[in-house]
């Protein structure tokens, strides 16, 4: 069913997929790029073009905005973020346009031997009828989080239009870096002045999360000891042998990504990097509780200090630093927050779902840092590879739930 918002969520997500604005975990700056400000200074000059005040780019690279009330009520927040993903190749995305999708494959122009089909999406067999978005085959979309932001600026440029809807101040905030986990600075509760937030930024019409993983990042290194291979026996002792031997001691069975679901926790091996001298091995740990997460940390040790003892002549360090934490342990102390999107999500003529997030958004440390803010869907699928497409139609809902949430706050 084709809704107002169409025409515009359509033109947004195109616009704003064609800019680079990938994120890099190995650069120290903040931004951890500058592309991203690309995309940051193009929404400060679309918001101040559509009349909302406030709007300002942060030093620490947040785009932060107004929408004037309308009526008493609490302040509310919707946050996307304008990075991509750092795991697949997402410069020079060239978005395509699927019309009155016909229900099977979709195929692409840059990469003939892909496919897209409800075969390996199976959400895509109940869009028929609806217009599909891609990339072309060689990048991924960049709908995570891009149709996030398409979804609250057309949302903000409605009510703004549309004084006559009952609405509190209303604060947006469009972040850098959520992809790496560095989307939320120290200072933006501050800045952002809000007494609940929503990130946009899940799948499925009618979904709402508000339980994420607990994250924790990894940093395994190993020290050698290097000689001459030519004359290396009983002298030298080859890191990678070492790296490789704590990686294939972690559990491959029942501990990884590709072996879990649901409330699953996993151990991820995300790098390796260096040489027969020296070498380090990157992971992140993922689990709904603290004490499983906990657990995990301490296995990865336990398997540091396993090898580290077979071979006393190597050094090997295991450094474990938290990322964020499941947002379930604030929210469900006070669900208003989240009554309150289900609500809307009703008023939008959807049944509300809420399932744990098997990652986590910048919802999650606002949520600990005392923002509480739950994830609305965008309706974003196949995300982080060339697979990834979304429904127009999905994120004009979004756009409703979201204006029906500013007109609910104060109801």
């Amino acid at each position: 069913m084709r809704s107002e918002f169409d025409s515009e969520l359509e033109a947004r997500l195109v616009r704003y997929a064609e800019i680079d604005s990938q994120s890099d975990a190995d650069s120290a700056s903040q931004p951890s790029t500058d592309i991203q400000l690309d995309m940051s200074r193009l929404l400060v000059a679309e918001l101040t073009e559509m009349g909302a005040q406030d709007v300002r780019l942060t030093d620490y690279g947040v785009v932060l905005a107004s929408i004037p009330a309308t009526a008493e009520g609490p302040v509310m927040g919707w946050c996307a973020h304008v990075d991509t993903a750092p795991q697949f190749n997402a410069s020079g995305v060239k978005p395509v346009v699927h019309r009155g999708y016909n229900g099977g494959d979709i195929t692409f122009a840059d990469a003939p031997d892909l496919k897209l089909s409800p075969e390996n999406s199976p959400y895509l067999g109940q869009k028929q009828g609806e217009d599909i978005i891609t990339a072309s085959g060689l990048t991924l979309l960049g709908g995570d989080d891009k149709a996030g932001v398409a979804i609250a600026m057309t949302a903000a440029r409605h009510l703004l239009e549309n004084p006559q809807i009952k609405h509190g101040k209303i604060r947006l905030a469009f972040t850098p870096d959520e992809e790496i986990g560095r989307g939320v600075d120290p200072r933006l509760p501050a800045d952002f002045g809000v007494d609940f937030a929503y990130t946009f930024d899940g799948g499925k019409p009618g979904e709402i999360e508000f339980e994420t993983f607990s994250a924790d990042g990894a940093v395994v290194r190993v020290t050698g000891v290097s000689a001459h291979p030519g004359f290396a026996k009983d002298k030298m002792v080859n890191a990678l042998h070492l790296v490789s031997k704590i990686v294939m001691t972690l559990p491959q069975v029942t501990m990884t990504p590709d072996t879990t679901e649901g409330t699953e926790g996993f151990i991820h091996v995300s790098e390796i990097n260096g040489g027969s001298s020296a070498a380090e091995i990157v992971l992140i740990i993922r689990d709904f509780e603290l004490e499983g997460l906990a657990a995990k940390g301490d296995l990865l040790r336990q398997v540091c200090a396993a090898v580290a003892a077979g071979e006393p002549r190597a050094q090997i360090t295991c450094e474990i630093t938290p990322q964020y934490r499941n947002m379930r342990y604030w929210l469900e102390k006070d669900m208003t927050p989240v009554e309150l999107v289900r609500a809307a999500v009703k008023d939008a003529g959807l049944d509300p779902v809420s399932v744990p997030i098997r990652g986590g958004t910048d919802g999650s440390r606002l949520t600990e840092m005392g923002v509480p803010c739950p994830n609305v869907f965008t309706g974003m699928q196949e995300i982080h590879g060339p697979l990834e497409w979304i429904s127009v139609q999905d994120m004009a809902r979004a756009t409703q739930v979201a204006i029906a949430l500013a007109q609910r706050a104060v109801t």
